[in-house]
């Protein structure tokens, strides 16, 4: 099964937190997994949305428990690693789609893109060269498939 990694801010207002459900409900009617941090914000709209359709979820988590993830998270991969877990996000996911974003995510795409994999970018602050501009949720997840197909 292809993993799709969904990146973001912990935090997000409520505009983008729908449309980060909007990735991860697009994400499960693909039949893909939808991999994250695991936490708040873009992380946990993002896995609720794919819960909501009925698809799988993990998390990778920065912490030392399983217990810091969010409520939608399916398999919670704990790493003890801080930020440094980003590498894993990017390492594991076939493809990744950042939605919003911060300087984590920010990390998450410059990692991701040195690996050679496809960043699709919704909604973000930055114009990064390498990465694909989406215009809507169904968009990112549709590029995000087709490249890797």
């Amino acid at each position: 099964m292809i993993q799709i990694g969904v990146i973001g801010a912990g935090s997000c207002d409520d505009a983008l937190r729908i449309t980060a459900e909007e990735v991860g409900a697009e994400i499960a009617k693909s039949n893909a997994i939808l991999l994250c941090g695991g936490h708040g914000g873009v992380m946990e709209a993002s896995a609720s949305g794919a819960k909501r359709e009925g698809g799988t979820t993990i998390g990778i988590l920065p912490g030392e428990s399983r217990i810091s993830a969010n409520a939608y998270i399916d398999i919670a991969i704990v790493t003890d690693m801080g930020h440094a877990r980003n590498v894993i996000i990017a390492r594991s996911a076939d493809v990744l789609i950042a939605v919003g974003g911060e300087y984590g995510t920010l990390s998450e795409i410059a990692f991701s893109l040195k690996m050679g994999k496809t960043v699709v970018t919704l909604e973000s602050k930055w114009e990064i060269e390498g990465t694909i501009k989406a215009k809507s949720p169904k968009d990112a997840v549709m590029m995000a498939i087709n490249s890797i197909k």
